[in-house]
């Protein structure tokens, strides 16, 4: 493995060729799942649906992508990274394709769910890839992440942009577009990868016991209790958050596209701060303060129409958000260290899972009571979250600095 180096010698490597081209992956599939938000008002009225329809789609993609978290480790470790990463951006582009084709609503849901599952196959293996590729591997995540939030950035703007020019499909297509290009530059610039574990099968595999055992400790458990209930404020907010700006704000499409990359971004450059800062403040404190950012965005957007409030709403609103990273930052603490890896997979696909209903159900109650009550819903559910931070003194004294050791009966030796 090499260390992250270019900057001091002036050299680039072959390591550096695949954080590139990982981080493009990562931007790819972000773009795919993160382009519908501005675009769901088109859809809706091209397939003649409700909003609780089009939450059933998206809470649909959300859901697999979830899902595949904890497989498609255990896939990368038998067959290799590579051909994952593969079958990741491959797919995203496939199903982007198949997607915009569909002449039926149920054929376009049926495209959603199976983008979800094609590109949540990128995380895990990529930064499992990444693991193997560099020693200073954090910095390597960090800069894989950085595509996530490009992606988080130019896709709704992107998709805007496109949608009115050409149409919702036509968006669609550039997304698919972005994720061929990242399949050809993977294809063809890195190297086959030595499955970690070719004879592997899932039985000889599974961490599910020993987590679940450590997941059902009480402060564990409320832990992952709080954070699946951000989880489903965010996909709520990530689904139909453009839409809001746009039936209930009174918005251009391209404006909310704008104002929904403003939320994205902040929470994107936030994330980052409050996750370095929670290994040296209680932890504690520093989600209950998020949380209460978080709840005074959502208020003002709800309030008011003002295009400064809503401004200033957005940015509140990203870096209350930001409260996930230390939430997840502390899961992984209290999981047994010798699976921990393996273990955060599953739990990921847990939190994922439990909060893809947020797309769902925004969008039902969108339908039956208006945005009003509907984002009042994700509102009262950060309220939750933040009482219960707020009124327990416990919590307070947590840093995400130090993990629980681990239970010896549950480590098992890392594969060579």
């Amino acid at each position: 493995m090499n260390g992250l180096t270019p900057a001091l010698t002036g050299r680039w490597r072959y390591q550096d060729t695949v954080l590139t081209l990982c981080t493009l992956s990562m931007l790819a599939t972000m773009v795919a799942r993160i382009a519908f938000s501005p675009l769901v008002p088109a859809i809706t009225a091209s397939y003649g649906v409700s909003n609780g329809m089009i939450g059933v789609a998206l809470t649909g993609m959300w859901f697999t992508y979830g899902i595949v978290q904890f497989p498609s480790g255990i896939l990368a470790n038998r067959y290799g990274e590579r051909r994952i990463i593969l079958l990741a951006t491959g797919g995203t582009m496939l199903t982007c394709v198949l997607i915009t084709a569909a002449p039926l609503f149920a054929l376009f849901t049926t495209g959603m769910i199976l983008l979800g599952a094609v590109a949540g196959m990128h995380y895990s293996v990529a930064t499992s890839l990444l693991s193997r590729t560099y020693d200073n591997v954090g910095t390597a995540i960090g800069v894989h992440h950085l595509g996530g939030a490009i992606g988080g950035l130019l896709g709704p703007v992107g998709a805007s942009l496109i949608l009115n020019q050409y149409g919702w499909q036509h968006a669609v297509v550039g997304s698919g577009l972005v994720a061929g290009i990242a399949f050809g530059l993977f294809l063809w610039r890195v190297r086959p990868v030595k499955p970690q574990n070719p004879d592997a099968d899932l039985d000889s595999q599974s961490v599910v016991k020993p987590a679940l055992k450590r997941l059902k400790k009480p402060r564990t458990a409320l832990l992952m209790i709080v954070t699946i209930l951000i989880m489903f404020v965010l996909q709520g907010l990530i689904s139909f958050l453009p839409t809001f700006f746009v039936e209930f704000h009174e918005r251009s499409t391209e404006l909310a596209g704008i104002l929904f990359a403003i939320f994205f971004g902040t929470q994107a450059v936030m994330q980052t701060g409050v996750g370095i800062l929670s290994d040296y403040v209680d932890s504690g404190k520093i989600i209950s303060t998020c949380l209460l950012v978080g709840i005074v965005g959502l208020g003002l957007l709800l309030v008011s129409g003002g295009f400064v409030v809503i401004v200033a709403g957005s940015v509140l609103l990203g870096t209350g958000a930001a409260v996930l990273t230390v939430l997840i930052a502390q899961i992984m603490n209290s999981l047994p260290e010798g699976n921990r890896s393996s273990s955060f997979g599953l739990t990921q696909s847990i939190v994922m899972v439990g909060g893809s209903l947020g797309s769902v159900s925004v969008g039902i109650l969108a339908d039956l009571y208006g945005w009003y009550v509907s984002f009042g819903v994700l509102t009262a559910l950060f309220g939750i979250c933040f009482l219960t931070y707020a009124l327990d003194p416990t919590n307070a004294r947590q840093t995400t600095q130090r993990p629980e050791p681990a239970d010896p009966e549950q480590t098992t030796a890392p594969n060579d």
